[in-house]
């Protein structure tokens, strides 16, 4: 639940937005048949440019938001890694002293701003016990790499091999499939 006492989509992953059981509905009113009508609808799977048909109806998976939904939290995400990876593999590797403040501010805005607040709270306590090293492009590749696979590790999710940050985020596949 949210501080506002409804259920908190962008913390909660789409597949475990369930409607009540219960037979009751909500103070509202609308949040058990929104919610059990999500859960009855259906979101498409990418499917790699390669495997497409043109003629081929749109696959769908009932596990994410359908198109036009809020993100969930997973979504958010890795909406978020997304955008952190990316930005340190296009980090100076000699960051000017103004360089290095913008990044530990967006870096220090992120437990204050995210949207999911159990996320932000626990990303803000990893943060005061391994500070970011904004130094380098390379040490704040490091940094989220290890900060992501400690987030991966509390969720049960495979670790990243930290070395090759360059290739996923910046550099694509050496068999040159990303150029």
């Amino acid at each position: 639940m949210g501080p506002d006492g409804k259920p908190c989509k962008i913390c909660t992953a789409f597949r475990n937005w369930k409607p009540r059981t219960d037979g009751q509905t909500s103070k509202k009113g609308s949040t058990s048949a929104m919610m059990s009508a999500f859960g009855a609808m259906v979101a498409p799977v990418a499917v790699p440019a390669a495997e497409k048909n043109p003629t081929d109806a749109p696959q769908y998976r009932s596990d994410a938001p359908p198109p036009n939904c809020p993100p969930d939290v997973e979504q958010l995400g890795q909406a978020t890694w997304t955008f952190l990876h990316t930005t340190a593999a296009y980090y100076p590797e000699k960051p000017t002293p103004t360089q290095r403040a913008n990044m530990l501010m967006l870096l220090r805005s992120l437990p204050v701003l995210y949207p999911c607040g159990w996320c932000a709270d626990d990303f803000g306590k990893d943060m005061s016990l391994n500070p970011p090293d904004v130094s380098t492009r390379t040490s704040l590749s490091r940094w989220l790499c290890e900060r992501h696979n400690a987030v991966n590790r509390k969720l049960g999710k495979s670790e990243f091999e930290c070395a090759r940050v360059d290739e996923r985020w910046k550099d694509g596949p050496a068999d040159g499939r990303c150029d």
